[in-house]
């Protein structure tokens, strides 16, 4: 037979062929890597799986799973099938003979290339649609819930008068839908222009008619149902004005409609609306007429309508009707946003009084009883006394507290007292020697609570501990004290099998344990072995002979990972904190629902609100909502977790919140009525901050009601920056139990402040009853200062404390500084007596080779009158006593400086004395205590004596003065 393939012919090179085990060998290679891949996709499924049945939420996993199953194949299969029918329609009506040209001619190649492959190029493209359309789907499986379980909120917005859920729930599922709409579509329209062209259909450069009358049928109806969406689009673009974000100069942040929104894209929207349904029309009438004259004029129209009608005309409504009397135009929906969002964010019932920011008695000293029955001052920091906590209570190095300690209430003899607490839990990087068993069989658990008076402090600065040592003993009783879930704890243990663990050491030695809860997943099957050795990376979990019969594997130990695993539809608040509880450690988890489609109320981002001076650099704490922004938020729910089970309830906390019916029909069982809390839990149960702190932020504008004096911005205030240290971030919130004076009794509480914008004195005091249980729970009161008169803010009540020459802080703090030493501020509280404000707080000193904060001075100041004195009861009788500080000196009269003052002077050398002396005793291989105690006697003596001699200097200069006058 002649060569088809044309030229010479020669020799052939035989190429050569891999053998057949070679060919074996790929194969097998290729099956295994295949099977691998399938294994370690099943093992992240499995493990999964195992995981939610330990914690028996498996309803969670499985109603998730299976919406994202559904979501995925019916959307993913719906994509692929108007893709596909539009690529075979367009084949099945090409044309039965090609156009002689050029053009036609190049794409006869192409057409025979594919031909052999037409049914598999089909298959391909639907399937590489549909996969990326079902994924896409398949993550909105929290939009489906919300709208196939939504629930109504009984409340309708002011401008179309739909209930609230409309928005929440239903629009942003129709938002889905014609987003997918717009894409199938688009695609459709693409893949069937591309096939019409490949197969002559469509023609660009062929002589005679352009498409054929089936190609422009086709591509027209396509046309038509893209403009028809948006029609629809255009019509739910109405709605979204309610809950449409914005930049409005008199507010910052705005959302819903303005007088603009209202006047001019409201009715823009609705014509725009009937133009397209016009235009869709006209595309569908092709069908019919087979041109596209009208269709192409009428989609000209309408682009032309949206620029004018959409775009132009609400400028000129902005420009020429709305700047020129704004207060006046946007007044009405100003009132609507203000309305919506002190409902939206739980703050349309706090209670705003006129408080005068000075006391009107007379007799100071009148007042030293009511400091006791008005507020039980904490004077003990959990933000600074963790490394004290360390220190005097760690024990061991592989134990260690959180950065942070907490405040809780406990009783004693029948009265609650303020507590500061924390958990000896697991620290890895403490442990002796470091290798696999170690770290994951041997040491695997923390132990007992450490509790202290937020009250008191002893003699020498130390916290006065209500529970410590270890086994830890003290008023808390008896507990289950094994901490194998923490907010430190973020490795996986295996307990329970022929390895013992290290449970704690004392005097006797070191003593072992073995887990005996049901926690965790069994790792007895190979299977499962298998499936966590790929799924942690870790080969030995599969052959280890340390794992045998009832071993079992704990992870996700952090409180916060438990709750967002098994609620993956709540928001979790940044500070979990530990209790003793009916004889267990159980952490404490605030959570809540919220959404941004809250019609009119102004949006927030959760990470920026709850930001303070304490969660700076600590990401850790930072609270993200599944939205970007939430524009509705309610503390729903409170969770717990086992510290030693690692059992996860969920309680029903606002039995009103329609979000959470909502999750709890999508997920049923999954939350216990708030019935089954119990009374003791119930006792430790507290208003959480980061929803305070979200809620204080809104009331710097919010707590005005009325619109015009809300435009105008006279009345916003700002959450001060903490001036207890040089961070710049907001002063946190701080736990106090206090009586505010409307109240009959003190009440746990949460407080803040605020100053004016762009200034530092205080405009108004926040207090949020915190005490769960009881009817005033959750009411906010707010004391509004005067205008008329300035009172001193926390920066400027910092700043006098620092400056005060008269009680000699400032030279207290020169020495400290002078020597090897740190000065600490403690949280400086402020407490509402007799129409004045009382600010205190604690100071530590850090110094010489102590490495933890001790409590040596406490700052009082109220009316003007400041104390600096070794105890709280001291500096409280100073303040209201008739030992009290000396007010300023009046017009006319001198003070003589300390260093103008022999016996002042001779009080500073001895103080500088003393001080050197404890310092040289904390030096050494062992601290001298005794020697180091007796130093700082002499020391707070020497300094009594140096502010005694000159308050006499004073009042004796104050005098002749006075003569002299």
């Amino acid at each position: 037979m002649p060569d088809r393939g044309g030229g010479p012919t020669g020799p052939r090179i035989r190429v050569g062929r891999p053998s057949r085990r070679a060919r074996t060998l790929l194969m097998t290679l290729g099956v295994l890597a295949v099977l691998g891949m399938a294994f370690t996709m099943f093992a992240g499924f499995w493990t999964d799986w195992l995981w939610y049945r330990s914690v028996h939420y498996s309803s969670v996993f499985t109603t998730t799973l299976w919406t994202r199953i559904g979501l995925f194949f019916v959307f993913g299969l719906l994509m692929a099938a108007a893709v596909g029918f539009n690529v075979w329609l367009a084949h099945r009506m090409r044309p039965p003979l090609s156009a002689m040209s050029v053009e036609q001619q190049s794409l006869d190649r192409y057409r025979m290339g594919i031909a052999p492959y037409k049914k598999w190029l089909l298959c391909g493209i639907t399937a590489v649609v549909g996969l990326i359309a079902g994924a896409s789907a398949a993550g909105q499986w929290r939009t489906w819930l919300m709208w196939v379980n939504g629930v109504p909120f009984h409340q309708s917005d002011p401008q179309f008068h739909l209930d609230v859920s409309f928005y929440a729930f239903d629009l942003p599922w129709y938002r889905f839908l014609l987003g997918f709409g717009f894409a199938a579509t688009v695609l459709s329209l693409i893949a069937a222009a591309l096939t019409h062209y490949l197969y002559g259909g469509l023609r660009v450069t062929s002589p005679g008619a352009r498409a054929t009358a089936a190609a422009t049928g086709h591509l027209s109806v396509l046309l038509g149902v893209f403009v028809a969406l948006k029609a629809v689009a255009y019509w739910l673009d109405r709605y979204g004005l309610a809950v449409k974000s914005s930049d409005f100069r008199a507010t910052g942040n705005w959302t819903g409609l303005r007088y603009v929104d209202a006047n001019a894209y409201l009715p823009a929207k609705t014509i725009l609306f009937c133009i397209a349904v016009i235009c869709a029309l006209l595309f569908f009438a092709t069908l019919w007429r087979r041109t596209w004259q009208l269709p192409v004029i009428g989609f000209g129209l309408m682009v032309l309508s949206a620029i004018l009608i959409g775009g132009l005309y609400p400028a000129i409504v902005q420009k020429f009707q709305v700047q020129p009397n704004e207060q006046a135009k946007e007044a009405p929906y100003v009132a609507k946003n203000i309305k919506a969002t002190r409902e939206a964010y739980g703050i349309d019932d706090a209670k705003v009084t006129e408080y005068a920011g000075t006391s009107s008695t007379k007799d100071k000293s009148t007042l030293r009883d009511d400091v006791d029955r008005t507020a039980s001052i904490r004077i003990l920091d959990p933000n600074i006394v963790s490394p004290t906590f360390q220190q005097l209570q760690q024990i061991r190095n592989y134990y260690t507290f959180p950065n942070n300690l907490d405040v809780d209430r406990y009783s004693k003899d029948g009265k609650v007292q303020d507590t500061v607490i924390g958990l000896r839990e697991l620290n890895l990087a403490g442990i002796p020697k470091k290798n696999w068993i170690n770290n994951h069989f041997r040491y695997t658990h923390g132990y007992g609570v450490v509790a202290a008076k937020g009250t008191e402090a002893d003699s020498n600065g130390q916290p006065v501990f209500t529970e410590s040592d270890l086994p830890s003993s003290g008023q808390l009783g008896t507990y289950q004290q094994r901490v194998y879930y923490g907010e430190k704890t973020t490795t996986y243990s295996i307990v329970g099998g022929p390895q013992k663990e290290i449970d704690y050491s004392d005097n006797n030695g070191e003593k072992t344990t073995s887990y005996q809860a049901k926690s965790g997943v069994s790792l007895s099957s190979p299977v499962n072995r298998a499936a966590y050795a790929v799924a942690f990376g870790e080969p030995q979990i599969l052959y280890s002979g340390a794992i045998g019969e009832g071993s079992r594997i704990l992870y996700n130990r952090t409180p916060k990972e438990r709750v967002e695993a098994v609620a993956p539809w709540l928001t979790i608040d940044g500070d979990a904190y530990p209790a003793v509880v009916n004889g267990h450690i159980q952490w404490i988890v605030d959570a809540y629902t919220t959404t941004n489609g809250y019609p009119y109320a102004s949006r927030t981002t959760l990470g920026d609100t709850t930001a303070d001076s304490l969660t700076a650099g600590n990401n850790s704490r930072a609270v993200v909502a599944q939205q970007n922004q939430v524009n509705y938020i309610r503390n729903s729910v409170k969770a717990t977790v086992d510290a030693y089970t690692g059992e996860v309830s969920l309680y029903q906390w606002d039995t009103q919140d329609p979000v959470l019916k909502t999750w709890m029909k999508a997920f049923p069982g999954t939350v216990k009525p708030k019935g089954d809390i119990s009374r003791d839990l119930m006792d430790h149960l507290r208003y959480p901050q980061d929803l305070f702190k979200v809620q204080r932020e809104l009331l710097t504008r919010y707590h005005v009601q009325d619109a015009q004096t809300f435009l105008s911005g006279s009345e916003v205030w700002q959450v001060p920056d903490d001036p207890t240290n040089k961070s710049g971030n907001a002063v946190p919130p701080y736990y106090l139990t206090m009586k505010m004076p409307d109240q009959g009794s003190q009440a746990f509480s949460l407080t803040t402040t605020f100053t004016p914008n762009g200034r530092d004195n205080l405009s108004a005091f926040m207090a949020v009853d915190s005490q769960a249980g009881t009817p005033d729970y959750g009411q906010i009161r707010i004391l509004k200062l005067p205008t008329s008169t300035t009172v001193g803010g926390p920066k400027q009540v910092q700043s006098q404390f620092n400056s005060n020459s008269q009680q000699n802080i400032a030279e207290f703090v020169r020495l400290i500084r002078g020597g090897d030493s740190e000065i600490e501020y403690g949280n400086l509280l402020t407490v509402p007596l007799d129409g004045g404000l009382l600010y205190v707080e604690p100071v530590y000193v850090r110094g010489g080779q102590l490495k933890y904060p001790l409590l040596r001075k406490v700052l009082v100041t109220y009316g003007g009158a400041t104390a600096f004195e070794d105890t709280l009861d001291q500096a409280l009788d100073k303040v209201f006593g008739t030992s009290g500080a000396q007010p300023p000196p009046e017009t006319g009269t001198t003070n003589p400086p300390a260093s103008n003052n022999p016996t002042v002077q001779q009080a500073l050398k001895d103080a500088q004395k003393a001080f050197d002396e404890s310092q040289a005793a904390l030096k050494g291989p062992q601290i001298d205590w005794q020697a180091y105690g007796k130093a700082q006697k002499d020391l707070q003596d020497a300094l009594k004596r140096a502010e005694e001699a000159q308050a006499k200097a004073s009042k004796s200069s104050g005098g002749n003065g006075g003569g002299g006058g």
